[in-house]
């Protein structure tokens, strides 16, 4: 196998095999036993009554998207914060850049009224 290409065409051919059979092995291989207790909702111990699928609110999926964002923001900035004193004063302005940017950002979800509970 001399040609370069022959690994990378072999890997394009492989690579959707170990997903799939990620996938498709449970279904083969996991016990299939069901009852009427296992086919029943779950939801914390509390019975359901009504309408058992109801939409969240929106309100949730920001708090979260707010908390991926600074939770992001503190893995990209740790390495820089251990190797600050040995970096280029370039790479401290390209930190600096980087913590105005998100702030900007928490003014911004802040001034829209996005942290606040209702």
């Amino acid at each position: 196998m001399d040609n370069n290409w022959l690994y990378i065409g072999l890997f394009f051919l492989v690579a959707p095999l170990i997903p799939a059979l990620a996938i498709l092995a449970p279904l083969f291989l996991a016990p299939k036993k069901p009852n009427k207790i296992k086919s029943q909702i779950y939801e914390c111990g509390i019975e359901t009554y009504g309408e058992t699928w109801i939409q969240f609110k929106v309100q949730y999926y920001i708090f979260a998207l707010i908390f991926l964002v600074f939770d992001i923001e503190t893995v990209f900035l740790y390495p820089w914060a251990v190797a600050y004193n040995s970096l280029p004063l370039f790479a401290v302005f390209e930190g600096v850049l980087f913590i105005i940017i998100l702030l900007a950002g928490l003014v911004y979800v802040w001034r829209k009224g996005d942290l606040e509970w209702v």
